[in-house]
């Protein structure tokens, strides 16, 4: 018996195929990069203080990226 596609089913697949990235691959390394760098304990905050958190490490790492130019969403204006 052969399996049939619901033609509902076939929409919501294409649907999630037409979705940009968010984040540019450049932007990935960047966080990745930062990540690492907390891990070996090299990553600094602002401040000079060593940075133990995974998402200040991340936070961290999307603030370089945008300033490399890589794609990155805008930070949030209210969470100033």
């Amino acid at each position: 018996m052969a399996h049939h596609r619901d033609s509902t089913q076939f929409a919501t697949d294409i649907s999630e195929v037409n979705h940009m990235a968010k984040y540019g691959r450049k932007a990935e390394k960047t966080v990745e990069s930062a990540m690492h760098r907390r891990k070996k304990g090299t990553l600094r905050s602002g401040s000079g203080r060593k940075v133990t958190s995974r998402k200040q490490a991340i936070a961290i790492g999307l603030s370089e990226a945008r300033k490399k130019g890589a794609k990155v969403p805008r930070r949030p204006s209210a969470s100033r």
